[in-house]
């Protein structure tokens, strides 16, 4: 399970320079954030149950943040 956080890791890194250069700040550094996270994780050699609920966790808290996100921020239709 380390190496399945290592490989996230590598690809939000991936995302964060895609964003980056794409002139988009904000979601750079949410993705540098989580490459962080998900590398330090990687390095911590935890139980494979620990890992789970990390993931678990992570998945949680993605929903909980996207679903505010998408009711309270996002505005349907701008831009178009």
């Amino acid at each position: 399970m380390d190496r399945v956080f290592r490989m996230l890791a590598f690809w939000t890194g991936i995302f964060t320079v895609m964003f980056y250069v794409g002139d988009m700040q904000k979601t750079a550094l949410l993705f540098l954030v989580q490459t962080a996270f998900f590398l330090t994780v990687g390095y911590l050699k935890l139980s494979e149950r620990m890992y789970m609920y990390l993931f678990g966790a992570y998945c949680t808290v993605f929903m909980i943040g996207f679903t505010w996100y998408s009711e309270f921020i996002l505005v349907p239709g701008f831009g178009h």
